[in-house]
């Protein structure tokens, strides 16, 4: 069975590679030059990578672990110690940390919360952990009902004062979603912090050792074409021609550099595009339909993406960082943390600006220099005196529309893998699935897409199927 999936991101990668493994030929058609789609990377003159995001990799991301387990690659992942570590921007220069100890869930955050000093005065501590019980005693169905509420009036409503929210959330919203606590579903922290509370390693960070489209997209790529598919980049998909009846005739892609059209035929067809290009391509007809009239509740966020080379080391920490500024999301030294991108005398700072709606259309200058000010916060010792260190060179990678914008309500708009149109299905991390917007998130969701694909149209050699819907296991403890 022929299978054309527009769209080489870790969703459409993923619903190929498992299509592979269930007797099925996938061909991922990707409009760009690059692999990876929200985790594409590129290099520049240097030969220095840049990234379109700063990708940290959780114990709680089962299936993306069980895809790298699956690939032979999981020691590329570089597990950190597990903590969780903010910046203090009343003590400019100084973190506060939430170590995690190594016992049993839930009662390892628990203790990491009861051990931070820093943040929370004891009545916060308590009044947190009294929030949090319904989440944890009531499961998933009470998450999911909480997405008629953003975070911050859930927070309100358990009794959880100001202060939480400003020295712990603001930075976990913005590096989860990219928006502000009152801005965000309360379903998708929760989602997040059930996680975290449910499972032993379920927050411990790793880092890939290099980039990702090199690390982590390429193998899959080897992975399908060495069993019979085809990955094909600079195939932008142009329109979805369809039959008398509605559906799916074939992919018209886009001739470029004056090539012509061409018709792409399969058998089923996939997008694995994201939510906003989706919406355009649609065919008028299906357009009409209530299914897809769901996704205009969906549009990406914007994102920005910063990469900043220094002639000195601003810190010698190797881990994640949560900024607490109000500019700044999380940042990393990833000439600390990538194996690739070591570094023994230089910083490499990886940063997140977020939220980015006021800033994704101002110059790559306005952005660096804002971000350079709140820099010399939280390193003083490095940018005040005779000898401020010095920025070699910068890299913004902006990203107008980028995973949905998680807004109270927006779950019901989510779409499931599975169409109204026989051959036709969805993958991403706006469609539903547990793990929402991430790259969790996107791999469940192409393993979702291709065990649908597998269980409607079943191939002679479908004993892998098996493989799609066993449940995954985490092993971040053994890193």
């Amino acid at each position: 069975m022929r299978v054309a999936i527009a769209g080489a991101g870790l969703a459409g990668l993923s619903c190929a590679k498992y299509l592979t493994d269930a007797g099925h030929t996938p061909i991922v058609l990707e409009s760009r030059d690059v692999l990876g789609g929200l985790v594409a990377a590129w290099k520049d003159s240097d030969g220095d990578w840049y990234e379109t995001g700063l990708h940290a990799f959780f114990g709680a991301y089962p299936n993306m672990l069980q895809l790298l387990k699956e690939l032979g690659i999981e020691d590329r992942l570089q597990w950190k110690e597990h903590t969780l570590i903010f910046n203090q921007p009343e003590m400019p220069g100084t973190v506060s940390r939430f170590d995690v100890p190594d016992i049993p869930s839930p009662f390892n955050v628990i203790a990491s919360i009861l051990c931070n000093k820093d943040m929370l005065t004891w009545e916060q501590k308590i009044r947190f952990a009294v929030g949090l019980l319904p989440a944890v005693v009531r499961g998933q169905k009470y998450v999911e009902d909480m997405d008629k509420y953003s975070f911050l009036e859930w927070l309100k409503r358990q009794g959880v004062d100001e202060r939480v929210t400003s020295d712990v959330f603001i930075a976990a919203c913005k590096a989860l979603t990219f928006i502000n606590p009152d801005e965000v579903s309360a379903t998708i922290l929760l989602t997040a912090l059930n996680r975290f509370l449910q499972e032993r390693y379920g927050s411990k960070i790793a880092f890939l050792d290099g980039s990702p489209t090199e690390r982590l997209c390429s193998p899959i790529v080897d992975y399908i074409t060495e069993r019979g598919g085809e990955v094909r980049l600079n195939a932008p998909l142009k329109e979805i021609l369809l039959n008398t009846d509605g559906t799916v005739k074939a992919y018209l892609i886009r001739g470029l550099n004056g090539a012509e059209d061409e018709v792409f035929t399969a058998d089923m067809y996939v997008s694995a595009i994201s939510v906003d290009p989706l919406k355009v391509i649609l065919p008028k007809p299906w357009k009409q339909m209530e299914f897809f009239k769901k996704l205009e509740g969906l549009e990406g966020v914007p994102v920005i993406n910063l990469h900043l080379w220094f002639d000195r080391k601003l810190t010698e920490i190797d881990h994640l960082l949560f900024s607490r500024s109000p500019l700044l999301s999380v940042y990393a030294d990833m000439s600390n943390t990538c194996r690739e991108y070591a570094n023994p005398d230089r910083s490499m700072l990886e940063l997140v600006l977020a939220p980015a709606k006021d800033w994704i259309a101002k110059s790559d200058e306005e952005i660096v220099a804002a971000t350079i000010a709140e820099l010399e916060k939280l390193f003083p010792d490095h940018f005040g005196g005779d000898n401020p260190a010095t920025l070699l060179k910068s890299h913004v990678v902006k990203t107008p529309r980028s995973v949905y914008k998680a807004t109270p309500g927006c779950q019901q708009y989510r779409p499931a893998q599975v169409t109204p149109i026989a051959n036709f299905y969805l993958a991403g991390s706006y469609t539903m699935q547990r793990y929402l917007g991430s790259m969790e998130g996107a791999v469940l969701s192409g393993k979702l897409t291709a065990q649908a694909i597998s269980e409607a149209l079943p191939v002679a050699n479908s004993s892998n199927l098996q493989m799609l819907t066993r449940p995954p296991a985490t092993n971040a403890a053994t890193a």
